[in-house]
């Protein structure tokens, strides 16, 4: 996967696309400029398609900034 098809696969569980993936979480853009709302940090990510949960742990940041999820 690329890294612009992970961006509209994938999603915050606020549903926004302006995640970044840290060593043991993800960090959300959107969230983190809201004065009240969302914890901007998470450890899941929704996948839009089939509207999944997956864990930090079950995804891997490779090398081009896309992802690959473990099955």
């Amino acid at each position: 996967m690329s890294n612009s098809a992970d961006r509209w696969r994938f999603c915050c569980p606020a549903g926004h696309r302006s995640w970044e993936p840290t060593n043991n979480h993800f960090w959300c853009q959107q969230c983190a400029s809201r004065p009240v709302g969302p914890d901007p940090e998470f450890y899941e990510l929704r996948d839009r398609k089939t509207n999944e949960l997956i864990e930090r742990d079950q995804i891997e940041v490779v090398d081009d900034g896309g992802l690959e999820v473990e099955a």
